[in-house]
């Protein structure tokens, strides 16, 4: 079957990606015919775009897409044709159709829109491994959030909020502290010109927080440790500015007996069953209006480049979805 998609056939800026037809063929055993209807836009295709992350060329680029079951292979029990699906870290997304593996789908609940659902799974994925596993936020808690107006961020905000602690958040410009904050951010703190270490350690009375949440990485990295408290948990999970450079492993004693992590949501929902678990408690804090999953713009998925370009701009907040 023809169809098309957005390729990449180098690595390197927004001008790499192409809209080209291709050819989708029919399902294999245990895997799925998608048309997609919404395509979530992360960070993680920009990395992939420019290298970042490598992959074998050319490809389809895009991790996160929400559509209907047209077709399935031989060995498919749970999914049928007209199912709404959504697929999370497999790469292929920026496509009007895909086939894909039906163990790595999840069905839609019907309180949940398509573009909600493509807009949310990988984002709101993310932010329950960091705040249920990674490290376990409790009550009472202050925490620090980079990037606390991204798409990540402001799930971070409202998720932790709903649990019972107090949100930190750094942004970039006034209008989206402000968009912070109607979000759980308790303290938002506009970076641009100034630090963000010293209003941490006001807020905390001296104390610093017990774990940081960086998608930032180079920009923030080595003042996040600051931030922390003796025995506190440094989260690197993204690297928009960046990758963090080499650092002398000594630091960490020398600034309290820290820890440092970078994990990634692949390795938290490997198995069937942490997928299917996370995205289970994803759905219900959504349904039940704790977390609010916002989309802010929209593109026609043959504009990804300029979506791609916004995005590394930082014009863009909350959720982005590509329309095919």
């Amino acid at each position: 079957m023809r169809t098309h998609a957005i390729r990449i056939h180098e690595t390197g800026g927004p001008e790499v990606m192409r809209w080209e037809e291709t050819e989708t063929g029919e399902p294999g055993p245990g895997q799925v015919l998608i048309r997609n209807t919404a395509i979530g836009l992360n960070f993680v295709d920009v990395y992939y775009r420019t290298g970042l992350y490598p992959l074998a060329l050319p490809a389809v680029i895009g991790v996160e897409a929400a559509g209907r079951v047209e077709a399935v292979g031989p060995k498919v029990k749970e999914l049928k044709p007209g199912d709404r699906v959504v697929a999370d870290m497999r790469m292929g997304s920026y496509a009007e159709r895909r086939i894909a593996p039906a163990d790595r789908l999840v069905k839609i609940p019907a309180a949940i829109s398509d573009q909600q659902a493509a807009g949310m799974m990988l984002k709101g994925m993310t932010a329950q491994y960091l705040l249920r596993r990674t490290y376990r936020v409790k009550a009472g808690e202050t925490i620090l959030v980079h990037a606390a107006a991204g798409g990540v961020g402001l799930i971070l905000c409202q998720w932790a909020k709903a649990l019972g602690a107090r949100v930190i958040g750094t942004v970039s410009t006034a209008e989206k502290a402000a968009l912070a904050k109607k979000n759980g951010c308790r303290f938002p703190i506009v970076t641009s010109g100034q630090g963000f270490v010293q209003r941490v350690k006001e807020i905390t009375k001296g104390k610093g927080v017990p774990v940081v949440y960086d998608s930032v990485g180079k920009d923030t990295f080595v003042d996040s440790l600051e931030c922390l408290a003796p025995l506190g948990l440094m989260v690197s999970y993204g690297n928009a500015s960046g990758p963090v450079a080499p650092f002398p492993l000594g630091i960490l004693s020398q600034k309290g007996s820290l820890f440092l992590t970078r994990p990634t949501l692949a390795t938290y929902t490997a198995t069937r069953e942490d997928l299917v678990k996370a995205a289970r408690e994803l759905f219900a804090m959504v349904t039940r209006g704790l977390v609010k999953i916002r989309i802010n713009q929209t593109y026609p998925l043959k504009e990804a480049p300029q979506a791609h370009r916004d995005l590394e701009a930082r014009r863009t907040t909350g959720s982005t979805v590509l329309l095919p």
